[in-house]
This record gives structure tokens, sequence and C-alpha cells, in this order.
């Protein structure tokens, strides 16, 4: 496990998290394919906003169940919030907004998101 700190493209909403990024995924539904998402999924408890908790806005779609989070300024999707299977809260870190991850390093696995 390994500390990164991420932001939205304006730095308006800083965060960091904790998690290792061995199970990166790239999902086919409908927003992530969109928006390019690499999603690195944690407990919720691991991600702390460091600065801009007033500067997300959130969307939802479908079930509603994932809180989609970004920053109103800029439009950068940071992360989303919502509940693993069992009801603990997780977040899905978007990979491509942590500051010092090498993104040719990481080989996520492809997820079927879109026939779900």
């Amino acid at each position: 496990m390994a500390l990164h700190k991420g932001s939205c493209h304006c730095g308006e909403v800083a965060f960091e998290v904790e998690t290792d990024l061995s199970q990166v995924i790239e999902c086919n539904c409908s927003i992530c394919r969109r928006k390019g998402y690499m999603l690195a999924f944690v407990p919720r408890s691991l991600l702390k906003v460091l600065r801009g908790e007033g500067k997300l806005s959130t969307y939802t779609f479908n079930t509603h169940t994932i809180r989609h989070r970004f920053c109103r300024e800029c439009g950068c999707a940071t992360f989303g919030e919502g509940q693993q299977p069992g009801g603990e809260p997780m977040a899905a870190i978007n990979v491509r907004c942590l500051e010092t991850v090498e993104l040719s390093d990481i080989r996520p696995a492809p997820f079927n998101g879109r026939d779900r």
C-alpha cells in the first residue's frame, strides 16, 4: 500500500488515497467509456479529501447507487462513492487524477459494466 496524492485539473479539489493499485479496472459502461476512467476501488476510509470538498458536485444515473464526484470549476472527475456488495462504504478512484502515477506502467483489467 502506498499513499498517493491526487487532484482535479484546476487544483481546487485535492485528495490522498492509500492503495497499491494492483487491481485497476477499465470499465466499458456508458460513463466510464466516455470519460476514459481507470479505476481503483478502496474502502472509503482510505480516501481523504484535503481541499475543495465544497467544490465537488455529484452526478448519479441509472440505479443512482454510485455518486460520481467532480470538480465544479474544471469538470474533472476525481472519484466516485458508493457501497461494496456487503454494504461497506467504498470509493472508486480515478487513477488518471493521481499525480505521481506513471499511467503507462498500469495494466488495467477490462470490466464489462455495459452488460450489468
